[in-house]
């Protein structure tokens, strides 16, 4: 049985817990908080002293990703997985390590992203419009949302970090990125200081346009992707899960909620994360959102 270390627990990390241990992993948790029948450790150093995870998920406030992956590595833990986005900012982090490192973009495994993916592979892409937007304080109905790292901007929150699974798969899809411009902020009367909406206009390697607008406001919740290339124009609903190409009978897709992770999981175990988000990647994915922050400062646009 593989042994794995799942670090932080607020509602991702007891996600990761959960399906872990349904796959049957040997699971422990690494928490500042008091968790039952988990032996509290200090620090994470003392935790390495007594056990030696094969398989490591750091789920903790996206401020700390950073340390806690060097702490990791330096154990020369195999696998580890790190949650999006992979740190608060563009970092000079060393990528000559042992450990095979990658990020938790998760929508990389949805099937209506993998058969678009498939779809558009050999076709000249024109234009694409992305739209995600979901109500901060119905997004996770366990907590209070004024209580989440989300509304604090020191802590990594904000939507442009918060859904940046979009910047990831535009990326995956079409290229590494040329040119953005962007405009964003904290406009509502959201509690915290974190920015709840952004709207970014990107060239990207595979297609000249690219609008996307991401925000915490959206009381519906919706995460749609249209595209028209030279042959067809397709799109995807990936809340209502389907897909339909220009006047066709849509395809309907019935997922899982949790099947993106699970599938995420199983390719960080049993293929070294081929198919996952790499580190270097995930650096791509952060330059980006500096890129956007930056140039909804300074209102103009930016090369890669």
């Amino acid at each position: 049985m593989k042994t794995a270390l799942v670090i932080g627990f607020g509602s991702i990390g007891q996600r990761h817990v959960r399906l872990l241990r349904e796959m049957g992993l040997s699971v422990h948790v690494y928490s500042r908080r008091t968790i039952p029948e988990e032996k509290k450790y200090q620090t994470l150093e003392s935790f390495f002293k007594e056990i030696r995870p094969e398989y490591v998920v750091i789920a903790n406030e996206t401020s700390e990703h950073f340390s806690t992956l060097k702490t990791v590595i330096s154990f020369d833990v195999p696998q580890v997985l790190v949650e999006k986005p992979l740190f608060f900012s563009t970092v000079a982090f060393s990528d000559n390590h042992k450990s095979q490192v990658c990020v938790a973009y998760n929508l990389r495994f949805h099937p209506l992203l993998k058969k678009l993916f498939s779809t558009i592979k050999k076709q000249s892409v024109l234009s694409v419009q992305v739209y995600v937007g979901q109500y901060l304080p119905d997004w996770r109905p366990e907590q209070d949302y004024r209580r989440s790292y989300s509304i604090c901007s020191a802590l990594g929150g904000g939507a442009l970090r918060d859904l940046s699974h979009e910047l990831d798969y535009l990326s995956w899809l079409f290229g590494p990125w040329k040119a953005l411009t962007a405009m964003g902020g904290h406009y509502s009367s959201l509690a915290g200081d974190s920015d709840d909406m952004f709207c970014i206009l990107l060239k990207l390697e595979r297609c000249p346009t690219v609008v996307l607008q991401m925000n915490y406001l959206d009381r519906t919740g919706r995460r749609e992707i249209i595209i028209n290339t030279d042959q067809h124009t397709y799109h995807l609903d990936l809340v209502k899960q389907v897909f339909s190409q220009d006047q066709e009978p849509a395809t309907f897709f019935s997922l899982e909620r949790d099947e993106t992770f699970r599938s995420q999981h199983r390719d960080m175990l049993e293929n070294k994360g081929k198919s996952c988000c790499s580190f270097l990647e995930g650096l791509e994915v952060l330059r980006m959102i500096d890129a956007a922050e930056n140039s909804a400062g300074s209102q103009r646009w930016l090369k890669s």
